[in-house]
């Protein structure tokens, strides 16, 4: 029997990492929310898994759930459920992503470059 696909990778892997869940306990993560580490790595942390203690590495600065996603070369869902898991131990904070109701707009954006070009 084989375990691998050539085009796609582990197959049995991600499912297994997560064990079995498809969908985080507590909350979900939006594909463009950002995610920072608490900490650095700690010799304690070691046990913890491969795939976690990386997303801890990666999230040293904010990183996007995709960004994190293209990185570890894992599905969104798995990742989506080990950020729950670091999250529910307080290793990773989040950060939702912006409101566009809250950015300016195109006109308020245009007034600010007539009124730098005026000076």
């Amino acid at each position: 029997m084989r375990w691998l696909d050539e085009d796609a990778g582990p197959v049995v892997r991600p499912y297994a990492m997560t064990g079995g869940r498809t969908r985080p306990e507590q909350g979900d993560f939006d594909l463009i929310e950002l995610v920072v580490a608490t900490r650095p790595m700690l010799s304690v942390d070691v046990g913890m898994g491969t795939e976690l203690a990386e997303i801890i590495r990666l999230c040293q600065r904010p990183q996007s759930v995709a960004e994190v996603a293209a990185r570890l070369r894992l599905p969104a869902g798995t990742v989506r459920v080990l950020l729950a898991d670091l999250a529910q131990r307080r290793l990773i904070r989040r950060r939702p992503p912006v409101d566009l109701r809250h950015l300016p707009t195109q006109d308020i954006l245009r007034a600010v470059i007539d009124g730098i070009r005026a000076l």
